[in-house]
């Protein structure tokens, strides 16, 4: 018989670790070479039950303390050491085990889960809408591939008159259990079923359509209602249409993302719009009545005279509908004040005329800058 390797070396710590070492460095090492990971690999096998065995020792302070002191001899039960391995004698299923460390149901109950019915895989796709069309709604079509049941089989599998049979060494049930005896006791695990790779039965003759899988890829068109209030980024939800489920399952969704193409005229923010209207001196001068645009046609709207460049006016309930509420946001309307830059010499003389003739309250606040900068020049 081989010479058994340290156990401290097995689990690759030093004889100084502490209980939390020796657990964390047994949680890794188990699961690297736990046989439900590695099926095809012997070696990685024995080096489990090498794992598990070191740590039965470690683990429990009165048999590390004899390990520490007489080595293997100190735990082997022939030697009158005591103890043995009597935790493991009613033989276990070793996913017990891992359920308290990585957890949840341990490896064979993660091969049940993987051959239970499973939900649909979820689709994602992208459509492009205009800004108005994010505004008040609109219905679009989509284009997609997706996977569904074969027609010609109904996603059995089989070809139509054809049989499909339990699987003889599974018993249906798309795992296979086996138990070795070792140094630890009965030690089970649970396998997906090789015959018929998890499925439970057998398809004797193949369905042409689908070559037995029962499923198909198929081109699709969907129309997608999209709700007034959408913002750009945002995505849509169609509950059951993405990719078929297994076993009875349900099938996956459909996530739409929205992409909202920009404005010539209007900004958003929120439910809010916002809108930029450049006006003449004069008009900013006298006051005017505007015409501005909204998303709901053209509106008039009147400032006062003196209006300043920047000043933002708000058009109350003229922005977007709240998405899945009632109520509209605000435009709000900034108006920029252009100054001309091709005057004649004519023109240029009138403007000094009319600057010159004007009070000094019509400059208030360039006065008021100008009082500030000299109040500040002494000062360093």
């Amino acid at each position: 018989m081989a010479e058994k390797r340290d156990y401290y070396e097995v689990l690759g710590v030093a004889k100084s670790a502490s209980a939390d070492e020796i657990k964390k460095a047994f949680r890794k090492k188990a699961k690297q070479y736990h046989p439900d990971l590695n099926p095809d690999n012997k070696e990685a096998e024995a080096k489990f039950k090498e794992v598990n065995e070191a740590y039965e020792i470690l683990s429990d302070a009165d048999k590390k303390q004899r390990y520490d002191q007489f080595g293997h001899a100190g735990v082997d039960p022939n030697f009158g050491a005591g103890g043995g391995f009597g935790g493991f004698d009613g033989g276990f299923d070793i996913g017990d085990i891992f359920e308290g460390f990585f957890g949840g149901g341990g490896f064979g109950r993660n091969s049940a889960r993987r051959n239970a019915p499973r939900r649909g895989a979820d689709l994602e796709t992208q459509v492009s809408i205009s800004f108005e069309e994010a505004a008040f709604g609109c219905e679009k079509e989509i284009h997609l591939y997706r996977t569904e049941f074969c027609p010609d089989c109904d996603g059995s599998g089989a070809k139509a008159g054809s049989d499909v049979a339990t699987c003889t060494v599974c018993g249906g049930s798309g795992q296979v259990r086996s138990t070795q005896r070792t140094i630890l006791g009965n030690m089970s695990t649970v396998t997906t079923c090789t015959a018929c790779g998890g499925k439970g039965k057998i398809v004797k003759e193949p369905c042409g359509k689908c070559a037995g899988k029962g499923k198909i890829r198929k081109s699709r068109t969907i129309k997608v209602t999209i709700p007034a209030g959408i913002d750009h980024g945002q995505s849509i939800s169609l509950s059951g249409q993405g990719n078929v489920g297994d076993k009875g399952a349900p099938a996956g969704n459909l996530f739409v993302a929205v992409s909202v193409a920009p404005h010539d005229l209007f900004q958003r923010s929120g439910a809010d719009v916002m809108c930029e209207v450049p006006i003449t001196f004069v008009q900013a001068t006298l006051g005017a009545e505007l015409e501005v645009p909204t998303l709901d046609g053209k509106v008039k709207y009147t400032i006062p005279e003196g209006t300043q460049t920047g000043t933002v006016f708000r058009l109350k309930g003229k922005g977007i509908p709240m998405l899945r509420r009632n109520g509209r946001g605000d435009q709000f309307v900034k108006v920029v004040v252009e100054i001309p830059t091709h005057l004649s010499s004519k023109q240029k003389a009138l403007l000094r005329e009319f600057e010159s003739g004007l009070k000094g309250n019509n400059h208030a606040k360039q006065k008021g800058f100008f009082d500030k900068m000299r109040g500040n020049s002494g000062r360093g």
